[in-house]
């Protein structure tokens, strides 16, 4: 076959370093998740949707057949990074955490996940992210160990 073909839908969750709430500004977070979105385009895995509360995001994009997973990644965290410490003086010290998690998804899943991910604030009423993301590793069957997972 001449022509190599790939859909692989990606759902991506990481926070802010330590879940500090630096995104807890509106504005600011809207801004941040159009700006990963636009990260994602240029890397040629665009989002479906962006979303997340003042401590994480969640993002569902086609990953590119021409990127590792953890070359994307690294490259979504460091230039957002970079970006939203221009954004105000406060946020000089702003990083994510170092980890991430990366989950594949069905296509017939896609749709209720994108679902999810708009109702984060929602959702984020009963569930604190580690409860969420412990929730997400033991879904995928993901072992881990809780002293490495958090930072």
């Amino acid at each position: 076959m001449p022509q190599s073909l790939a859909k692989v839908y990606l759902h991506i969750v990481f926070s802010t370093k330590h879940r500090a709430p630096y995104l807890e500004d509106r504005k600011l977070r809207s801004d941040c998740h159009a700006y990963l979105g636009g990260i994602c385009r240029n890397l040629e895995s665009p989002s479906l949707i962006v979303g997340g509360v003042e401590d994480h995001v969640h993002i569902l994009c086609w990953l590119s057949r021409k990127l590792a997973i953890s070359d994307f990644i690294r490259e979504l965290k460091r230039s957002s990074s970079k970006w939203i410490k221009t954004q105000d003086e406060r946020l000089s010290q702003f990083h994510w955490q170092d980890g991430y998690g990366a989950f594949s998804v069905s296509p017939s899943h896609v749709e209720p996940l994108t679902a999810y991910i708009e109702r984060q604030e929602e959702h984020h009423k009963r569930e604190t992210f580690q409860d969420e993301f412990r929730r997400l590793l033991d879904k995928y069957g993901i072992e881990y160990d809780e002293r490495y997972v958090w930072d």
